[in-house]
Order: C-alpha cells, then sequence, then structure tokens
C-alpha cells in the first residue's frame, strides 16, 4: 500500500521531538487530525530499533500529552512509527535512507529538520540523492541559521531544491491560540477596531518574560542571546499581526504582505537613539551556567522602545521586553488606551498568550453610591480556565503540523520577514556595541534590570 503522508524527523532523540512533536501527533491521531495511512519515520544516531524507540517515546507522550493518555490509542498510533537508525552528517548514507523509501512505498513526503541550524545544509545535500524528495515539504525550526549571511545562504540552497512553496519555517507562537485571536478581537469588535490607532492609544507593550534560566541551552543560547532567541522572531511576529493593516483578504499572501508592511515601516534607531531605544541585561550567575563562557556578555534580558513610522501607529511607542529568571512567566500583550482626562485610569486591554490564555479589559465607571469619583473596573476572561476549550484547543506543534499537510502557510513565517526582522536587531546590537553600553547585572527573581524601568519613567509609561 502506497503511504499517502510520511513525515520524516531528523532529530527524533532530541528534546524537541519528545516534548512537542510525538505529543501533538499522537493528539492528532486520537482526534483524526492525522491521515489513517500515514507514517511518521523517526532518524536518530541511537541504536535503537522501531520497538525500543516506541515504548520510549510511550512514556513521553504520557507525560506532555494535552490529552488524556490511554493504551491502546497509543498502541495504535505507535504502529505508524518506524525507527530509521542513520546518521545524518554523513552523505552516503542518505543512500540507505533511499533504499528504505523505496521498499516501504514511500513517495509523498515531510521533512521535519528539528536539528540545529549546522545540519539544514548536509541533510538538503543528502536528500538530493532521494528519490522524489525535492517534491516534498520541509519543516525548518528557528533559528534559521547562525548569522544573516548564513541564514540567506541556506534559503537559497533550500529554496533551490524544495522551491519556497514547498518550505514552512516554523514559528511555534504563531500557532498559540491567543496569538491567533488578536485578529479576532481586533476585527470583529468594532469598540476596538475603529480606535487602534495612535489617535487612541498611548502605548504598546509585548512581555514575554520567563521564571526559568537557560538550564541545559547554555551552548545555544550564549551564541543567540534574547534578542535573537525571542524578539526577532517570536514576539515582531506578535507586534506585526498586532500593528499590521486589515488586508483585503486573510489569505497567506494577503496576511503576509499586512505584516511585511509593519516591519518596513519600523522606525529606524541611530546613534543618537540608541540609548533610548534598547536596553540589555543579565541575570547574576548566568556566567556559571553550563556551557557558558565566563566572561559572557550575552544578554539574557531585552527591552525595546519602537515606533512604527506610518499614518496609523505615528507617536505611539511600542515596548517590548523578554527575560529569563523574571519570577515570573508571562506572554501578553497590553494595548494602553489614552486618558480622557488626567485624573483617571486608563482603558487597559491585555490579551494574555501564555501560560494564561484570555482577555483583560479595565475600563472605567463612577464608584457605586453618592460619590461621583471615577474608579476603574476589569473584566478578566480566561480561556483556558475552562476544560473544554482545553480539551477543544489544538497544541501550537499540532495546529502547525496540521496546516502544513493541508498546505496552509498562512500561519508561517516567511523568509523576507525573517530576513527584515534580523537585520533589524542586527543593527539595533551593532549600536549598542559600538556605544560601549553596559549589559546590567539584575537579580534573579526580578523583573529585569532597573534601566529598562527607567527608559519608560523618562516617558512617562511604566511596565504592566
Amino acid at each position: 500500500m502506497t503511504i499517502s503522508t510520511n513525515l520524516t524527523i531528523f532529530g527524533g532523540t532530541g528534546d524537541l521531538t519528545f516534548r512537542k512533536l510525538l505529543p501533538a501527533l499522537y493528539t492528532m491521531d486520537i482526534t483524526g487530525k492525522l491521515p489513517e495511512d500515514s507514517r511518521i519515520t523517526i532518524i536518530g544516531r541511537r541504536d535503537y530499533d522501531s520497538s525500543h524507540y516506541r515504548q520510549i517515546a510511550r512514556d513521553w507522550v504520557e507525560k506532555f500529552t494535552r490529552l488524556s493518555f490511554e493504551e491502546k490509542a497509543f498502541d495504535r498510533f505507535s504502529e505508524k512509527i518506524d525507527y530509521y537508525r542513520m546518521d545524518f552528517s554523513r552523505l552516503e548514507a542518505y543512500h540507505g535512507l533511499n533504499r528504505y523509501y523505496r521498499e516501504n512505498d514511500i513517495h509523498s513526503h515531510i521533512f521535519y529538520f528539528a536539528v540545529a541550524p549546522r545540519f539544514f545544509s548536509i541533510i538538503t545535500e543528502g536528500l538530493k540523492l532521494v528519490h522524489g524528495s525535492s517534491s516534498g515539504k520541509v519543516i525548518l525550526e528557528k533559528p534559521f541559521g547562525e548569522n544573516l549571511a548564513a541564514a540567506a545562504a541556506l534559503n537559497k540552497e533550500l529554496e533551490a531544491f524544495f522551491g519556497p512553496e514547498q518550505i514552512y519555517r516554523i514559528d511555534h507562537y504563531l500557532g498559540k491560540e491567543m496569538v491567533r485571536n488578536i485578529q479576532a478581537i481586533r476585527f470583529s469588535n468594532p469598540i476596538f477596531t475603529d480606535v487602534w490607532n495612535s489617535r487612541y492609544i498611548e502605548s504598546v507593550q509585548i512581555s514575554a518574560l520567563e521564571d526559568m534560566g537557560v538550564e541545559t541551552r547554555g551552548g545555544y543560547y550564549d551564541a543567540s542571546g534574547a534578542l535573537k532567541d525571542m524578539v526577532q522572531n517570536h514576539l515582531f511576529q506578535i507586534l506585526s499581526i498586532m500593528a499590521m493593516e486589515q488586508p483585503e483578504e486573510f489569505s497567506p499572501k494577503g496576511l503576509h504582505d499586512a505584516q511585511l508592511d509593519v516591519f518596513r515601516c519600523l522606525q529606524p534607531a541611530d546613534a543618537s537613539s540608541i540609548e533610548s531605544t534598547l536596553v540589555l541585561g543579565q541575570y547574576e550567575g548566568y556566567r556559571g551556567e553550563p556551557l557558558v563562557k565566563p566572561d559572557s556578555q550575552t544578554e539574557t534580558y531585552g527591552a525595546l522602545r519602537l515606533f512604527i513610522d506610518n499614518q496609523r501607529w505615528k507617536g505611539t511607542p511600542f515596548y517590548i521586553r523578554t527575560g529569563k529568571k523574571t519570577g515570573k512567566r508571562e506572554i501578553e500583550l497590553a494595548v494602553i488606551f489614552r486618558r480622557p482626562y488626567q485624573e483617571v485610569e486608563p482603558n487597559i486591554l491585555i490579551i494574555k498568550i501564555q501560560p494564561t490564555e484570555g482577555v483583560y479589559l479595565q475600563f472605567n465607571i463612577k464608584r457605586p453610591g453618592d460619590s461621583e469619583d471615577i474608579i476603574p473596573a476589569k473584566m478578566d476572561f480566561c480561556q483556558n480556565c475552562s476544560l473544554i476549550h482545553q480539551l477543544n484547543t489544538p497544541e501550537a506543534y499540532e495546529r502547525l503540523i496540521t496546516a502544513c499537510m493541508a498546505g496552509e502557510r498562512s500561519w508561517f513565517s516567511q523568509w523576507d520577514q525573517i530576513e527584515f526582522s534580523w537585520n533589524y536587531i542586527s543593527h539595533l546590537k551593532e549600536l549598542h556595541a559600538a556605544k560601549r553600553l553596559p549589559v546590567y547585572p539584575y537579580r534573579p527573581g526580578t523583573r529585569g534590570p532597573v534601566e529598562a524601568d527607567r527608559m519608560l519613567e523618562q516617558y512617562g509609561h511604566s511596565w504592566l
């Protein structure tokens, strides 16, 4: 029997596969989103056979599935999984992979590169020896290269072999429920649609805070830092979705063009403005983490003050912050509206992305009783507090793998967006280094360096 869909995962014994991909695929299978005759080929160097690998996978799926784990359901799912041992960094090994596909009548391919970007090129070269692989799809995990030049060269090689329409650059933030909800909240509610501009919005804040440190990722993180790890991909995507013009149609091209227009309108920083644009920090103890250089200047915290230079947003600052070991785990988008007069609190809309999913709205009412004082009232909707919503809401990787199988590209990053955001962040870091600005220390458990607070305070704002 010819296999309709075969998903080959390079890096099948890594954390991403065990913690995210296999639990997502298991859930897709039990909810009917994984084609009945599909197969999952796991590529790894370890000395496993399929039976041994399935047993290891079972424990990870049981631990990380978002739905209840059922032994019989896993047994049915695991029959789709085959383990193929190979060293994917050796070109000659791909002749054997080609024979494996032929012997198992596998001709339709999705290749998932769940490996470090330094392996993307060698895997692509190897797949040139596999019959029919050039007509397959490829899913790439970020980062998409070690640096912009390497990423551009890699992108050119990938597009030459697979074709640009067959490449799916996954940013799992784009699969998160409340990131996708930003559009619905904005465009489906006239109370927001008509005031979504600088006339009514005083500032916008995007926060992505973590309570954990780098843990086992010290080697990768020390070569990237907070800006590359979080801002130039995940948080810039949230920024562009929040700030874009309404597309004429919500097609992949319509969404892509609207987001790209936001990036093109980002006001560039210069040497005179970099101190009011960027603050970097590093948590105390970072240099003692495994695989981190003892004299490292890599930032574990970044705060940015940006402007979008177009008619809708001119004059409204966008604040972005992200950091590790900040004592709190949260990702949220906050819209602070202008006060009708100084004595009252502003209206505030917060879209909570993680770990709480929901919407918070602060507005003003008269204090009950004979007083004419105006006081803030609060409405707080928690979407994932409801069990039925938890059960019905796909996890990000479920949603994005399903979209790839269906050929739906709307919620995947495109190369020109990646290139622009990479250039923008690289320029900021170069200005920061040229000015010899410090990377400020901050204590673990705090919200980052106090200098980030001062950057806002000098313009009359504060972090929520």
